[in-house]
């Protein structure tokens, strides 16, 4: 155990995940990678996720080293009625980009009045509210964009996307503004003359015309007036302006621009403004590696801070393990091992692996009709079914589905998702395409089926089944027989083995990129340590 003494001259990085279960996951390894090289390390949780994850990990997560330290602050929503439920991610993402400045500026104090202050930030893009508190430290600040890559690229091009007219979708109108039992919409899109309205306010006066006004910037509702361009093939229109991208779909693009759901115009915006907030960063790193997205990375470059490919971490984390962190994890739900053990009473390559990540969500009819399609698939299957995967709804299975699947069915409601698909008897991975599935996928050579929700998603799910040929897609009006006939295809098909051998190939090139002294990711960590511990003139 180091002293004070050697504590006070270690560099110092203060770590600042978003509150998202994708987000802290990426950073707390990256943390722990930084924290092997000799930083000292505060790592920064919101009050509700620190307390889940003493509920799912035990006290012993906080029994530490003393130079790996965890400090939170309030999210600014009140507590949920379920205290192990993932909260929303627009209205987390709006308190936190409302109201966290000032207790991150408390926070910042604290530390600073220590032996130790913080000698740098690594924030998440997400989190720009933290560049801005520490702006007059003149400290270097390194924003983690814990997404794809592509993702990134396509949320610049939202502007690009509104101003050639392609989106939002036609036929909605937002009601922006309830007043005195009067709807307002925004005078723009009054001004497209759409046909009709439908009220859907049950009784409450529609505000059109030259009366639209005031409350043109609060949240409302949709009034949908033809939703046709959801189903009538307008999304599956190609682009050709998207940089690094091209024949990249309308549906590819992270939904939010669509604007047909509420959270979305404000996601629009919230995107924009972390865009913006980035450009004062020292760098930009990504949990990828440069073989896999390094046109996208050379792109983003171009035109954000140096851009740095530094992964994938599971692999990086393995070559700097720290066995005096190991009690520390980042799962907001506890895992159950059991998993494991019926993985090894299965033959190698002989299980699908179900798990549709940590927010997404689906109707009752949905969650059917995957049970049925890996009934019908007569598979092997390891399904992950969170409490709190169907909406508005409950997750329990048929019992027909049950007594059929009973001898090559495991079902839990979380598991060690690393070591699940580094098991020998793992051979796909049916799967939301959210970026830590992908780039654990990757680095295990573990083939995809995809069935992207939102946000970073889609143009995940593009880049695997496009890009690099290593998954799938599956349509999102889920049918039993399509799931059944594309879990036969992954597993014993002609292109389920090509996509073994090409993922196959992109492990063995990620490996190489953090094992070799080298290596693109091991030599670009290395230029983000040296950044990182250099003081801005």
């Amino acid at each position: 155990m180091g002293s004070k003494h050697d504590e006070k001259e270690k560099p110092h990085a203060l770590c600042m995940p978003s509150p998202l279960q994708g987000h802290i996951n990426p950073m707390l390894k990256l943390a722990k990678i930084l924290h092997s090289k000799g930083f000292l390390i505060t790592f920064v949780n919101t009050e509700y996720n620190h307390q889940r994850l003493l509920q799912s990990q035990g006290p012993d997560i906080l029994c530490s080293v003393p130079s790996f330290r965890f400090e939170t602050i309030p999210d600014g929503l009140p507590p949920p009625e379920n205290n192990n439920a993932s909260q929303d991610t627009p209205s987390l993402l709006k308190s936190m980009q409302e109201t966290g400045t000032n207790p991150f500026k408390r926070l910042l104090a604290k530390l600073n009045a220590s032996d130790s202050p913080a000698t740098c930030l690594v924030a998440d893009f997400l989190m720009g509210f933290t560049l801005t508190a520490t702006e007059e430290l003149g400290i270097p600040r390194v924003l983690f964009w814990t997404s794809g890559a592509a993702s990134l690229i396509c949320y610049d091009q939202y502007p690009n996307l509104i101003q050639k007219g392609l989106m939002p979708l036609r036929g909605n109108i937002l009601a922006l503004a309830l007043k005195d039992r009067l709807a307002r919409v925004r005078a723009s899109l009054v001004a497209k003359k759409v046909k009709c309205l439908i009220d859907l306010f049950c009784g409450i006066q529609l505000l059109t015309g030259l009366r639209v006004g005031s409350g043109c910037h609060l949240r409302g509702f949709i009034l949908y007036t033809d939703p046709s361009d959801l189903v009538n093939g307008y999304l599956d229109t190609t682009i050709d302006f998207i940089p690094t991208m091209s024949g990249i779909r309308l549906k590819d693009i992270p939904p939010f621009v669509r604007i047909i759901h509420p959270g979305d115009e404000f996601m629009v915006g919230f995107s924009h403004t972390e865009i913006s907030r980035s450009k004062k960063a020292s760098s930009i790193i990504f949990n990828t590696f440069e073989e896999l997205d390094f046109d996208i990375l050379d792109h983003l470059s171009s035109t954000f801070p140096p851009c740095y490919g530094i992964g994938p971490l599971n692999l990086l984390e393995n070559e700097f393990g720290d066995k005096s962190l190991a009690s520390i994890k980042s799962s907001l739900w506890k895992e159950e091992s059991e998993c494991l053990k019926w993985l090894d009473s299965k033959p190698p390559l002989s299980v699908i692996y179900v798990n549709f990540g940590s927010i997404t969500v689906m109707t009752r009819q949905q969650l059917i009709e995957f049970c049925w399609g890996l009934a019908k698939s007569h598979c092997s299957f390891l399904w992950i079914i969170r409490p709190d995967l169907v909406i508005d709804g409950s997750a329990a299975l048929p019992p027909e589905f049950l007594a059929e699947t009973r001898d090559r069915g495991m079902l839990a409601s979380w598991c060690l998702q690393e070591e699940v698909l580094s098991h020998p008897s793992t051979g796909g991975f049916l799967t939301h395409c959210g970026w830590n599935s992908a780039i654990e996928s990757i680095s295990n050579g573990v083939p995809m089926i995809c069935w992207p929700f939102f946000a970073d998603q889609q143009p995940n799910c593009w880049c695997s089944c496009n890009k690099w040929s290593i998954a799938i897609e599956i349509d999102n009006d889920v049918m039993s027989d399509e799931v059944a006939k594309l879990v036969i295809e992954l597993m014993n098909g002609e292109k389920g083995k090509k996509m073994r051998k090409n993922v196959i190939d992109l492990k063995n090139k990620a490996k190489k990129s953090c094992a070799s002294p080298s290596g693109s990711s091991m030599v670009n960590l290395e230029k983000v340590i040296h950044l990182l511990k250099t003081p801005l003139k």
